[in-house]
C-alpha cells in the first residue's frame, strides 16, 4: 500500500502497478484501460508517493509476474547489479535529482545504464517535466555501427522511407533517389512492404542492395517484413543487411506478433553470419509504440508508457543498430492529441537513451488524431535538441502506403540547419564526393546529368 496526503485528503494506491499508472501524465490510452488518475490532484498525490519509492523496490515488486512473462524474466535475470550499485541507495525522486546533476555526465550515465530497469526509467520519467526529459536524454550517448557510425554527438541520421502502396520497384526507386539527393538515408534505407510475398521481398532486397553497391553508399538497407520472412530470405541467399521486427513490452503481445526472444536470437545470429557490416555488427532494427500492449489486451494492468519502456529491455538484449518509437501511429485511442504525442515522444526518447539504446522517433500522427504538422514540428525540434538518434524521411511527410503523416526530407534539412547537426561522417563524405552537398555540408543544386538521376532514367552513369 502506498499513500500520500494532498489538500487534507489522503490518497491510497494498492500496489506499485497502480501507483505508476496514477502518476502518469494524462493520456487517452490509460483512460481507455481504466488505470489513469481520476483527477489532477490524484495524479500529483501519486507522484508524491512515487518519489519516495526506493529504486530497489522495482527489483522486488514486479509489475508483470516473473512466472508468466519472459520479458520480466529477461529484465530481472539480466540486471547488472554492479552497474546499479552507484544508484542503488536512491529513491525515484532522488534518482531524478541525480540525473539532473552534474555528477550524472555522459560517462556516468553509460556506466549505470545496464543497472537501470525499464520500470525505473518509466518511474522517474513520470516525475520529470519536458525540459528534464530533454536535458537528461541529451547527456546520454549511444553509438552504433554497421556501414557507418550512428549516434555521435552533434549528429542526426535519417531513415529514408520510400514506401509504395503497390510495392512498385520503380516508385520505390524514385522515392529512394529523391531522398538521397536531399541528403537522407544515413540511418537506413527502409521499406515497409505492402505484400508478404517472398519473391517480391527478395526483389526489394536485391534492388536496395544494387543501388547501395553500385554507388558505394555507406549505409544499410532493410525490408521491414516479419522476422520469419527475413530468416527465409537469408536462407535463400538474399542480401539482407538488417533484421527488422516490431516488439512490445509483454510476452503476450510479442506472441501476438508471432515472435519470442528465442526467435529474435535466431534471426540475429543468422544476420551476423552474413558478415555484411563493414564498421560494426549491430544488425537488428526494432520499432515500438505506446498503446501496443493495450490494443492487444495484454498490458496486465500496467500503464502504456511503462509497457513501452519494457519493450526497450527486449531491444537492449539484442544490441540493435536502430530502434524507434512510432509515437503517434497507433491512433488517438492511445495518444489523443498533439500535446499527448509530444509528451510521449519525449518520454520514449528519454527512457530509451537512459537504458542505453540508439533511440530514434517516427514523429508522426494519424489523420483522425487532434494533431497537425505544427505539433510535429514542435516535437521534432524538441527531440533533436535532446539528441535524437534518427528521424524518418518520407516524400512530402505523407506516407502513401501506411496512410499517416510523418516527417519529410525537408524537415531533416530544417533541423540540421537550425541546430547545426551533421550526417553520419561516412555518409557525409559520400554526399560531398557525389556533389550532393558542398564542403560545408550544404545541399547543392543537382544537375540533370547527375549519376543518380541517370540511374533513375535507366541510363548508365
Amino acid at each position: 500500500m502506498y499513500q500520500a496526503t494532498l489538500s487534507r485528503r489522503s490518497y491510497r494506491f494498492s500496489d506499485l502497478r497502480q501507483l505508476m499508472a496514477k502518476a502518469s501524465p494524462a493520456r487517452s490510452g490509460d483512460y481507455l484501460a481504466e488505470v489513469a488518475a481520476d483527477s489532477a490532484e490524484e495524479r500529483m498525490a501519486a507522484r508524491i508517493a512515487l518519489a519516495e519509492v526506493p529504486l530497489k523496490t522495482f527489483l522486488q515488486q514486479l509489475l508483470v509476474p516473473y512466472e508468466q512473462d519472459e520479458v520480466t524474466r529477461l529484465i530481472i535475470d539480466s540486471h547488472d547489479a554492479l552497474a546499479f550499485a552507484p544508484i542503488s541507495h536512491l529513491t525515484v525522486g532522488d534518482f531524478r535529482d541525480w540525473l539532473l546533476s552534474e555528477q550524472a555526465d555522459s560517462a556516468m550515465l553509460a556506466q549505470v545504464a545496464p543497472g537501470i530497469t525499464p520500470e525505473m526509467a518509466a518511474a522517474v520519467s513520470k516525475l520529470m517535466r519536458n525540459q528534464d526529459l530533454i536535458l537528461v536524454a541529451k547527456k546520454c550517448r549511444v553509438i552504433t555501427r554497421f556501414r557507418n557510425t550512428i549516434g555521435l554527438p552533434g549528429h542526426l541520421s535519417v531513415r529514408l522511407q520510400p514506401n509504395h502502396p503497390t510495392d512498385s520497384l520503380q516508385g520505390i526507386a524514385a522515392s529512394m533517389l529523391d531522398g538521397l539527393l536531399y541528403g537522407s538515408g544515413d540511418a537506413v534505407v527502409g521499406i515497409n512492404p505492402a505484400s508478404d510475398s517472398l519473391p517480391l521481398l527478395e526483389k526489394l532486397n536485391y534492388m536496395l542492395d544494387d543501388v547501395i553497391q553500385r554507388f558505394a553508399i555507406p549505409t544499410q538497407s532493410c525490408v521491414l517484413t516479419h522476422v520469419t520472412n527475413t530468416l527465409r530470405l537469408i536462407e535463400r541467399g538474399a542480401p539482407v543487411d538488417l533484421v527488422f521486427q516490431s516488439i512490445a513490452g509483454t510476452e503476450a503481445v510479442n506472441s501476438g506478433f508471432g515472435i519470442n526472444l528465442a526467435l529474435l536470437a535466431e534471426a540475429q545470429q543468422a544476420a551476423l553470419s552474413l558478415n555484411r557490416g563493414t564498421l560494426g555488427n549491430n544488425v537488428m532494427y526494432f520499432e515500438t509504440g505506446q498503446g501496443s500492449c493495450l490494443s492487444s489486451n495484454a498490458h496486465h494492468g500496467v500503464d502504456q508508457q511503462t509497457c513501452e519502456a519494457r519493450a526497450y529491455a527486449v531491444a537492449r538484449h539484442f544490441s540493435p543498430l536502430l530502434i524507434n518509437t512510432v509515437v503517434g501511429f497507433i491512433g488517438p485511442e492511445y495518444l489523443y492529441d498533439g500535446k499527448q504525442i509530444i509528451r510521449a515522444g519525449l518520454e520514449d526518447h528519454f527512457c530509451g537513451k537512459l537504458l542505453g539504446l540508439p533511440l530514434g522517433c517516427d514523429v508522426c500522427y494519424t489523420n483522425h488524431a487532434e494533431a497537425d504538422q505544427d505539433d510535429m514540428d514542435t516535437l521534432l525540434t524538441l527531440l533533436a535538441t535532446a539528441g535524437l538518434t534518427f528521424l524518418i524521411g518520407v516524400p512530402g511527410a505523407d506516407d502513401i502506403m501506411l496512410n499517416y503523416q510523418s516527417t519529410s526530407f525537408h524537415d531533416a534539412l530544417y533541423i540540421r540547419e537550425l541546430l547545426g547537426l551533421k550526417h553520419a561522417p561516412e555518409f557525409a563524405d559520400w554526399l560531398t564526393k557525389m556533389q550532393i552537398t558542398d564542403d560545408l555540408g550544404r545541399l547543392r543544386d543537382t544537375a540533370a546529368n547527375h549519376p543518380l538521376l541517370l540511374a533513375l532514367q535507366g541510363e548508365q552513369p
